[in-house]
């Protein structure tokens, strides 16, 4: 196979999509679909008894949750750019989501607000700063 570059002949990469490790299929649904208000984009599995492997997204961000052994390390981070950081946090909030209630903390870099799911995984929501 060769490989696409890019008009100029240069590597480019289109998109990144984290595959986050989850070990209880309803915890990750109330999660993701109910308080992140993810859609279920497709859902996949080998067969009867195996593992789920499903794709969720929204407005442009696109995460793998898998119950496959291997496919990713519980307990990681992952690190969103986004806009709409203090709508998004009051929608979280709006929802009352008893193992969540996440805030903004303003750094040096931006705003950010990190919500970590049932299985350890911290999702880090940053708001760049604006350049004065």
């Amino acid at each position: 196979m060769t490989p696409t570059n890019g008009p100029n002949g240069e590597i480019r990469f289109d998109q990144t999509c984290p595959i986050l490790r989850i070990f209880d299929e309803a915890k990750a649904r109330e999660f993701y679909l109910d308080f992140l208000g993810f859609t279920l984009d497709w859902e996949h599995r080998f067969g009867d008894d195996f593992p789920l492997y499903a794709q969720v997204s929204r407005a442009g961000l696109i995460l793998h949750l898998s119950g496959h052994h291997g496919d990713a390390t519980p307990g990681s981070t992952t690190f969103v750019r986004m806009a709409g950081i203090h709508a998004f946090q009051q929608e979280l909030i709006a929802r009352n989501y008893i193992h969540a209630k996440p805030g903004v903390e303003t750094l040096p870099w931006g705003l950010v607000m990190t919500v970590t799911d049932p299985f350890g995984n911290a999702l880090r929501f940053c708001e760049a700063k604006l350049e004065a």
